[in-house]
């Protein structure tokens, strides 16, 4: 897998890492590096949507009801207020290209519903 992420800091996460490849106004790009059996918690934003490609390895994606995998080269959307998640359970790392989009970009914008590593 290439390392070679742009931006100048990875941000740790219990599930991996992520990383700001570019940001503005209403906008905010990154990776998002989930590890092998990793998972990031079932949540929602009420300010912002997202859109997710899958650059390296499968993705496990949980958007409202329904599971499906994506493979490289697949995306998905998700809404804003849309309840998702995203799980790595395969035997390869797991990355994806992140693009938020809305009137707030923050980190702060995030309602758990469900985390593995006590997060709600």
């Amino acid at each position: 897998m290439d390392k070679n992420i742009i931006g100048d800091e990875n941000v740790v996460r219990p599930w991996g890492f992520y990383r700001v490849i570019a940001q503005g106004k209403n906008y905010a790009s990154k990776v998002i590096h989930v590890n092998i059996g990793q998972r990031l918690s079932v949540q929602s934003h009420n300010h912002r949507a997202e859109h997710w490609v899958v650059a390296c390895g499968r993705a496990k994606v949980l958007l409202n009801d329904k599971e499906f995998t994506l493979e490289v080269g697949q995306s998905v959307d998700i809404p804003i207020k849309t309840i998702h998640s995203l799980a790595n359970p395969y035997e390869e790392e797991l990355e994806i290209i992140e693009l938020q989009m809305g009137e707030i970009i923050s980190e702060d914008d995030i309602t758990r519903y469900s985390d593995i590593y006590g997060r709600v």
